[in-house]
């Protein structure tokens, strides 16, 4: 048994973490996951790891200085908080909003209030502003009126960071069409590659985005489905599609089931008139992660991947071998595959994760970055 609870070690992982910038890297922006990963480590019952894999965490890559705030943000001033959406510089502006509506306000009304102006950009780095938002979510959830300030920060840095790296993909989706999750993404038509992809490949992609075959069609093609249903079906989907490609970067497409994963811990805090259009803005996202990401449909929708996953090992492991190989997108993603298969079980979500802690460089590996997308 785990000899500290989840909230000390959360709290203890935020505290370590609190100097840390929005983002790391040499030559890329990539977001921290520090606050992330130790959350999830610590829902996988590896509390008593959680702070050691800060100290690695720390170690691994410089996180960069955090814009200063200089302007102050009217909440109540369209005006004012509009056209700072996606511009980065302004994240110490954002942080400082939140902070003060949270101070005034539960952070329930608060994140109601704000997730029907910043859902039309969830793709915001590469959609990390929603799964850090989600995160703290879990942690202000689980500590009821025990909350504690640095959860409350963590809910503000979480939406801030949204808000600063906001992006709004091209289209409006809708959940009107006659597909289910499975034909849709079976139906989206891959473009093939001129040349070897390179560093920029994804970015160049995202950036051609609405001129790509099927994309604009896709946007209408799914039929609307209770939140639930619909949440187990993309991560499923998702999970199958990470196993059907081995040829790519092994750390894009698992924001796919991750991301998903991530609001179905927010929606039960939303009014269900924000589910639907919720889901509609996930199913763009994963639209555009097929076609950035991936040039066929390789293994998708078959059972090759049942071949790369021989050695699988109990699910009860799964969390332990997580925590040991370090990596973040892999303690996130093994969190979130266990999450999802215990609503749904189906043993793709366990191959996946195990896939990944085969195919992702451990942490004190040094890790890559080669095709994000930020």
């Amino acid at each position: 048994m785990p000899s500290i609870s989840y909230s000390d070690a959360l709290n203890d992982a935020l505290e370590r973490l609190d100097d840390l910038g929005y983002e790391r890297g040499q030559g890329v922006d990539l977001a921290n996951h520090g606050p992330m990963g130790a959350e999830a480590l610590a829902l996988l019952g590896q509390t008593d790891e959680v702070a050691r894999w800060v100290g690695r965490y720390r170690k691994a890559m410089e996180h960069h200085e955090p814009p200063a705030a200089r302007f102050a943000l009217d909440p109540a001033d369209e005006s004012s908080w509009r056209p700072a959406l996606g511009a980065f510089r302004r994240a110490g502006d954002w942080e400082r909003l939140f902070l003060r509506e949270l101070a005034g306000d539960p952070w329930r009304e608060v994140l109601a209030r704000w997730w029907p102006r910043l859902l039309p950009g969830l793709f915001a780095g590469l959609t990390h502003g929603v799964i850090r938002t989600a995160h703290a979510v879990r942690g202000l959830d689980a500590a009821g009126d025990g909350a504690t300030a640095l959860q409350r920060g963590e809910l503000a840095r979480g939406l801030a960071y949204w808000a600063a790296r906001y992006r709004e993909l091209p289209g409006r989706p809708r959940l009107r069409g006659a597909h289910e999750l499975s034909e849709a993404v079976a139906a989206l038509p891959r473009v093939p590659l001129d040349g070897p992809a390179g560093p920029d490949t994804g970015r160049q992609r995202l950036d051609m985005l609405a001129e790509l075959p099927g994309y604009g069609e896709s946007l209408e093609v799914l039929a609307p489905r209770q939140a639930s249903r619909l949440l187990s079906e993309m991560t499923v989907q998702f999970a199958d599609v990470y196993l059907g490609h081995p040829e790519v970067y092994p750390v894009p497409l698992i924001h796919g089931v991750t991301a998903p994963a991530a609001v179905r811990l927010v929606l039960p805090h939303l009014p269900p008139a924000l589910h639907e259009p919720t889901l509609a803005r996930l199913w763009q996202v994963q639209s555009a992660f097929l076609l950035v990401f991936t040039s066929d449909r390789r293994d998708e929708g078959t059972a090759a991947w049942r071949a790369e996953s021989p050695d699988l090992p109990p699910l009860d492991e799964l969390g332990a071998r997580a925590a040991e190989h370090g990596d973040e997108h892999v303690i996130k993603f093994t969190e979130a595959c266990l999450r999802e298969y215990a609503l749904r079980p189906d043993p793709r979500y366990p191959a996946a994760a195990f896939a990944a802690q085969r195919r992702v460089t451990r942490l004190d590996d040094g890790g890559g970055v080669a095709g994000v997308v930020s």
